[in-house]
């Protein structure tokens, strides 16, 4: 190792390879952690009991409020993230009603995105709104629309980069700072990212949520969620989360913590897949645009550079040819599935009018930048030459 590259002891030295191994702070006892498969823990007398049931987020006391495999998978999470702690919940959508319904009373005001994922656009469009809660859509590439938006009353920007499904870029720098004199928390939906690829909180963001079940489990088989942030706002939104009860079972808190030993290998052979696949796309006669803020081609290539590491696995892309082209390219793919989410080892596609349209009106989709051309495809860890090739064939058929 050069002299010049080690760190004083004390300081955050550790790379995420480290991280993910380590973190936890597993010594002694078993190389692989237990599965503390119970909903309750037996106290050993009265006065343990009542120090149980009054520390917050105790791990031994009951399962809603936290277990042994909760608080391994945290301390990770919290150290990629680079905040103080973090919970978990038992999806991601279960990690952003909770914080938003623990910070946010009647009267308050929030700023969100044109894009967001449709479940955050749905809460924002309708369920805030039935609690009292006002809510501003701005678009989020115009620093200067966020800045319009502000209000007397506005407690928190919720905000999403990259966005779901179009990657559009929001500059994370510039919303802390317009928020951070003002009082305003920021909370940042970090998960077409990772924590691999950008750490919002660098940035000043208050709040980085996950759905774990994309990258940070990274094999499609867990739901969950995660909220990293202080201790003083997460003693907050954990008495939320107690009471709405979305837990993460032991199970999946478990093979979580397996999802991440691999995390940054994981995510280091996926964005050099997207970039390549990305590229490939591009010189395809088939293919109308391609999305990808990896390419110098998208309209925040260097925004994106300047808080991202990597650019993630997600392509979105339009076909020639509209939504029947669209929907022929999908079904001809033959390795990549045609199935929701993202991030994990096999490489997913869909047709995104044909996904949102079940739950979205045309007018939300048109809002959020979804045309019936549009296919998201999430890149795995197959070899790149593979997907290319599956790619080109689709494309022969339409």
């Amino acid at each position: 190792m050069e002299k010049e590259s080690l760190k004083p002891a004390g300081k955050n030295w550790r790379h995420n390879e480290t991280v993910v191994i380590h973190a936890d702070g597993r010594k002694g006892g078993p190389v692989s952690p237990p599965i503390y498969y119970t909903a309750t823990f037996e106290a050993e007398d009265s006065a343990d009991f009542a120090k149980m049931a009054g520390t917050p987020r105790h791990p031994e006391y009951y399962t809603r409020y936290g277990n042994p495999v909760h608080e391994r998978a945290a301390k990770i999470l919290a150290e990629l993230e680079g905040t103080e702690t973090a919970l978990l919940t038992g999806s991601g959508m279960g990690a952003i009603s909770t914080t938003l319904l623990a910070l946010l009373r009647a009267g308050d005001h929030v700023i969100a995105q044109t894009r967001h994922y449709m479940s955050t656009a749905k809460i924002m469009d309708e369920m805030l709104p039935r609690f009292g809660v006002e809510v501003t859509i701005v678009e989020q590439s115009d620093i200067h629309a966020f800045e319009e938006a502000i209000r007397p009353n506005t407690k928190l920007i919720m905000v999403e980069t990259p966005a779901n499904p179009t990657l559009v870029i929001t500059d994370l720098r510039a919303v802390v700072n317009l928020a951070r004199p003002r009082g305003i928390l920021v909370a940042a939906d970090n998960t077409f990212a990772s924590p691999i690829n950008q750490r919002p909180h660098d940035f000043g963001v208050d709040i980085v949520i996950h759905s774990v079940t994309k990258y940070l489990g990274g094999h499609h088989d867990i739901t969950a969620g995660a909220i990293c942030t202080s201790e003083q706002l997460a003693e907050q939104i954990w008495r939320t989360h107690t009471s709405i009860g979305s837990v993460l079972s032991p199970m999946d808190a478990w093979l979580l913590l397996r999802g991440l030993r691999t995390l940054p290998m994981r995510v280091e052979r996926i964005n050099a897949n997207a970039l390549a696949l990305a590229e490939f796309l591009e010189e395809q006669p088939q293919i109308e645009q391609v999305f990808y803020p990896g390419l110098p081609s998208h309209p925040q290539h260097d925004l994106a550079k300047s808080q991202m590491s990597g650019f993630g696995a997600v392509i979105a892309f339009a076909i020639k040819g509209g939504y029947k082209a669209t929907e022929r390219f999908v079904a001809s793919l033959q390795l990549s599935l045609n199935a929701v989410s993202l991030g994990g080892v096999d490489s997913l596609a869909v047709h995104t009018a044909a996904m949102w349209g079940g739950v979205m009106t045309e007018e939300q989709m048109k809002v959020a930048g979804i045309p019936p051309n549009f296919v998201r495809y999430s890149v795995g860890v197959e070899h790149i030459e593979d997907l290319k090739q599956d790619v080109w064939q689709a494309l022969q058929q339409i």
